[in-house]
């Protein structure tokens, strides 16, 4: 199991059940680490939106939020909303990402989530991972779903404006959902900074997590 230590990430992995889970949930720090790690290893899995406008919007939209970062975006076509018929599907996919990477760290969608899509990746991933640091996203939306996270990650004012910017410019698709907008980005945000004594942070739950030296 590897520690996390921010400044020493050499590879990223982030999986998404959905085009614009990533963004959404963990904008904010993919941005920041990217911004801080020039040439940082993004490796990017989405479960559905294949060969639809939503996987254009998430392709550009991992490139803005990954700035300088040498990124790969894998996009499945699972159905929105079928995780747990295509669980084998699912598994093997992920069980194929994996061999491509090395991540140390992986950012993931929550088990607190209520949507059975962001809940059944979240139990996939550290059947795949075993051996690395996970940590789930919040997706804040109409379930009444959110759960305290343990892990608050400080972001910048400013990088919160360029989430709420990117979100907006990239996602064009979910304009319409009464959630999609910027005080609900925003408001979240805020409220995770409140809890770590900062104006915004962002808000993960650990699958684990060993503290201490490794080997220790």
């Amino acid at each position: 199991m590897r520690g996390l230590a921010p400044e020493a990430l050499d590879e990223l992995v982030l999986l998404g059940a959905h085009c614009d889970d990533i963004a959404i949930g963990a904008g904010g720090t993919v941005l920041s680490l990217c911004r801080s790690r020039p040439g940082l290893r993004v490796r990017a899995f989405v479960l559905s939106g294949a060969g639809t406008d939503r996987e254009d919007e998430e392709r550009a939209a991992l490139a803005a939020f990954c700035p300088d970062a040498d990124l790969s975006v894998t996009v499945l076509d699972v159905p929105d909303g079928r995780l747990p018929a295509h669980w084998n599907r699912a598994k093997e996919a992920l069980e194929e990402f994996r061999r491509t990477c090395q991540p140390d760290l992986v950012l993931c969608t929550s088990r607190h989530d209520d949507h059975q899509d962001h809940r059944g990746l979240a139990r996939l991933a550290p059947t795949v991972f075993r051996d690395h640091l996970i940590l789930g996203y919040e997706i804040l939306k109409a379930e009444p779903d959110l759960a305290q996270p343990a892990v608050l990650w400080p972001v910048d004012a400013d990088v919160v404006d360029e989430k709420v910017r990117l979100l907006h410019a990239h996602y064009p698709s979910q304009k319409a959902r009464h959630w999609f907008d910027e005080e609900t980005f925003r408001g979240l945000a805020r409220v995770r900074g409140v809890q770590c004594g900062r104006r915004y942070a962002e808000g993960f739950h650990p699958t684990r997590m060993i503290v201490g030296a490794p080997g220790a």
